[in-house]
């Protein structure tokens, strides 16, 4: 981090001005770089030159920005869809083995004022977690399923091989429900949200108590959900083929 910060600063520097702002000997200096460069992060300027910040860092900035434009983007389609389904619209991302939210809107039918926002919810027991986790890579699947998976209902799924096969549907299907698997009384629907390389970066997702979402009003919530996702991701840069 102090390498990225002093070419940040200055430019560019060699090995021996980076050795003495880390106060490390010079080959220690050139290993910590060559890892650096291996990543593309820095990059030599010509043969045995200097070294200065590469596009590496940029791809970790778009990254970053994509995450930090989400609620702001996100924000508007909540709003629509709240007020058309009276329910409560969320939009969550993964990070590590949760699912946290990061925008919300209530709709005028929803009989509870809690706020999702900010709070980190299991993969596996909600719609936007098995979204996410459906659309993770196979080796995050297998770390995820493989530990203990917590039972909040008595009808949390947390037999592993029976989640594989709900992240196969999902895929599948588009989208992914939960009935009062986290909380009785409470079920939802999500859908995948898109960015500008196709990958799954959020799931929206709507949530209502179990009297009014029943399955048939899961499908006609999620055919609204899919048109909002869809102009989210557009948005975002995602071209679908």
């Amino acid at each position: 981090m102090t390498v990225l910060e002093l070419l940040a600063r200055n430019g560019e520097a060699g090995i021996t001005e980076i050795a003495g702002e880390l106060g490390v000997h010079k080959s220690t200096a050139s290993r910590l770089v060559s890892v650096l460069e291996a990543r593309g992060l820095v990059e030599q300027l010509g043969e045995r030159g200097k070294y200065a910040i590469g596009f590496g860092v940029v791809r970790l900035a778009g990254a970053a920005t994509e995450r930090m434009d989400l609620p702001r983007l996100g924000r508007p389609f909540c709003e629509s869809l709240a007020a058309d389904l009276g329910e409560t619209v969320n939009i969550a991302i993964r990070d590590n083995d949760v699912a946290i939210n990061i925008s919300q809107a209530r709709g005028t039918a929803a009989v509870t004022a809690y706020n999702w926002v900010g709070q980190r919810t299991p993969l596996h027991a909600t719609s936007s977690g098995k979204v996410l986790l459906a659309h993770a890579p196979d080796d995050d699947q297998a770390e995820i399923l493989g530990r203990p998976l917590e039972r909040y209902t008595t009808r949390t799924v947390t037999d592993a091989a029976k989640l594989r096969e709900d992240f196969d549907l999902i895929v599948r299907d588009g989208y992914a429900t939960s009935y009062e698997e986290l909380e009785l009384g409470l079920n939802a629907a999500a859908v995948a949200v898109y960015n500008h390389d196709g990958e799954v970066i959020a799931a929206l997702s709507a949530s209502g108590p179990s009297y009014r979402f029943s399955r048939k009003r899961m499908r006609e919530v999620v055919g609204a959900m899919r048109v909002a996702a869809k102009e989210l991701s557009s948005q975002l840069g995602y071209l679908e083929v």
